[in-house]
Order: C-alpha cells, then sequence, then structure tokens
C-alpha cells in the first residue's frame, strides 16, 4: 500500500512538474525553442535576441552565424544587419540555427528580421525572410524546409493564425520559386495571375524608403516599381553575395530560372524584391508539400503548444489581477 501511495505521489509531482513548465513556457513574451528536426541536427528559434540574451550568449549565437558565414564568405565580407552584433538590429531579428546535437557546431541559418511599415494609414509589420547560409559541407541534406518556412510557420501560429506579410529580396532562381511556391500572392512570380496590388506597392515602397539596410541595399540602388526589382542592389554591404547568373543556385521548375534571366541584370547587380503572405493556404501547402513525413510529429508537437499558448496565455492575463489588460487595471492600481 505504501508502495502505491509513493507511486500515486511520485506521478502528482512529475504532473505539477510539467504544468509548471509549460505554464512558464506560456508566459514567456518571446520565443526562443529548440527540436529535433532532423536526425542528430536540433534547429533553435530565437526571436528578438538582441533583446532577450544576456550578453555572453547574444556574443555566442553572432559568433555561431559567423561560423556558417565564414565557410562560404571571406572573413569580414558581411558587415551588415546581423553580423554587426549590435543589439539594436538583433533586437528586429529572429534567428534560426541548425546544429550538430553531438558536437553543437553550427551548419546553417537563417536570420528573419521584423520592418515596421504602413499600410493604408495603418502601422503593421512585413517579416523579411532574410540571410539564409548553409555549410557547404551539408548542402543537399534537406535543410531549405526548416530554413525557409519553419520559421515563418511558427510566427503565423503563434499570432493566432491571422496573415502575415513576408518580404524577399533574392536574385537566386531556387529562392525566387521557393518563395512563390511556398507563400500567397506573391509578387513579382512568374505564375499565371500574378500581380502587384496597390497594398504591395504600398509595402514596397515604405521598405525601399526606411528599411534598406536590413537587406545590405545602399541609398543609390534604383527601384523599378513596375517590376518590383532592385537595381545595382549590391553597394550597401552586401557586395559579397552578388552572383553571377550561371552560379546561382537553380530552381527544378525552369520558369523560374527563365524569370529571373529575363527581369535581372545579374553584371550590374540587380534583385527581386518579393512581396506575399503566409496564410492557411500557405501554411496547408508547406505542411503538405515540403516537411518531411520523418519530421511531421515533432513540428506538429511544437504547432499544438504554440496554439495552445494563443487560448491559454491571454486567461491567465485576464485571471492575474496584478496587472494591466486592455480595460482591466490592476487590483488597487490607480484608476
Amino acid at each position: 500500500m505504501a508502495s502505491v501511495t509513493t507511486r500515486i505521489r511520485s506521478a502528482v509531482g512529475a504532473l505539477r512538474s510539467h504544468a509548471a513548465f509549460w505554464l512558464n513556457a506560456f508566459a514567456q513574451p518571446t520565443i526562443d525553442l529548440s527540436l529535433r528536426t532532423h536526425e542528430g541536427l536540433i534547429t533553435r528559434i530565437v526571436e528578438s535576441p538582441g533583446r532577450t540574451l544576456p550578453e555572453e550568449e547574444l556574443a555566442r549565437l553572432v559568433a555561431q552565424l559567423r561560423i556558417v558565414a565564414g565557410k562560404t564568405l571571406a572573413a569580414g565580407d558581411l558587415t551588415y544587419g546581423i553580423f554587426s552584433g549590435e543589439r539594436e538590429r538583433l533586437s528586429r531579428a529572429i534567428v534560426t540555427v541548425i546544429s550538430e546535437e553531438a558536437s553543437g557546431r553550427p551548419v546553417a541559418f537563417n536570420a528573419l528580421s521584423v520592418m515596421p511599415v504602413e499600410l493604408d494609414g495603418v502601422h503593421t509589420e512585413v517579416t523579411h525572410l532574410g540571410l539564409v547560409m548553409v555549410d557547404p559541407d551539408v548542402q543537399g541534406q534537406g535543410l531549405s524546409w526548416v530554413l525557409y518556412g519553419l520559421t515563418t510557420l511558427v510566427l503565423f501560429i503563434r499570432g493566432g493564425l491571422r496573415q502575415k506579410w513576408i518580404s524577399n529580396v533574392t536574385q537566386v532562381p531556387a529562392v525566387c520559386g521557393m518563395v512563390c511556391e511556398t507563400f500567397s500572392d506573391v509578387f513579382p512570380s512568374p505564375q499565371a495571375g500574378s500581380r502587384a496590388s496597390f497594398a504591395h506597392l504600398q509595402l514596397a515602397r515604405d521598405i525601399m524608403r526606411r528599411h534598406r539596410a536590413v537587406f545590405g541595399v545602399g541609398a543609390e540602388a534604383g527601384f523599378d516599381e513596375a517590376r518590383f526589382v532592385i537595381t545595382d542592389a549590391y553597394t550597401g554591404g552586401s557586395d559579397a553575395l552578388k552572383k553571377t547568373f550561371d552560379v546561382a543556385p537553380k530552381h527544378r521548375d525552369e520558369q523560374y530560372n527563365a524569370f529571373c534571366a529575363r527581369e535581372l541584370d545579374y553584371a550590374r547587380g540587380d534583385d527581386l524584391l518579393q512581396i506575399g503572405r503566409i496564410d492557411l493556404a500557405a501554411a496547408r501547402r508547406y505542411l503538405t508539400s515540403e516537411v518531411p513525413a520523418g519530421s511531421m510529429p515533432a513540428l506538429l508537437a511544437t504547432s499544438a503548444v504554440l496554439a495552445l499558448q494563443r487560448l491559454v496565455l491571454p486567461v491567465m492575463h485576464w485571471m492575474d489581477d496584478s496587472k494591466a489588460y486592455g480595460i482591466l487595471r490592476p487590483r488597487g492600481g490607480e484608476r
């Protein structure tokens, strides 16, 4: 009998421990989560590291990014954005790092940026897909579904499944095609029916007016509003990323290769500014066509926790009478 009682108490204690863990996780204002996305690899997603991480840990994260970049570029080639190590720049970033589970060695990363913009006179945000780099030693191991879509899916779910605007600057046909096939209402795109709405144009103008530094485009670069092409784009710190058409990775669908060859002057150094949305249709396409079957259980479990967070967290805030919540004021506070 004593043995049964001990086991019950142990089970109750474990349940309390797990409940406390998830309640603390739900209360976190920003994302910092890790999950196993590939055999032997761990993916970490950190939101706003410049605002949330202590100095030593932030320096370690930036060092990981530089290690990956150093496998493909000469030291000092990249000076803009996250590589600067500036807290202000990293406060607007969402960094995804893939590392070897055994050694901790970083092998790939994606650095998104959140850009404040105005749309129809209302303040909103655009998530810029940002810079992606992969260690040449692990290229071809199926990391693209993590680097190009996972973080935006996580942000979409955490945002209560509300559609989010995304942007992307590239001259790489493989990346152009990935964006066109993953997200909704993408412009520019060779797909039939692609067009620039007034919303696309407003966002493009505001991005080019206020956020060139995010993707390393100098003030002297031009912008063709009819085609959403940035002309002479590699003058603002991103010079080392400039490619010829022959070198730029191609897409399996020839239409994207032909589109980039037709629209961009690679000798001058042009880029596409793509704008689209992640919504339920885009999320469904991503889950059904991009995510490997073996990685689906972990991803669905993480998605379920994030979705539950959007239900639990408002209730927790509402029940906490020590803090303001909307028009509700804390007990005993000023009126």
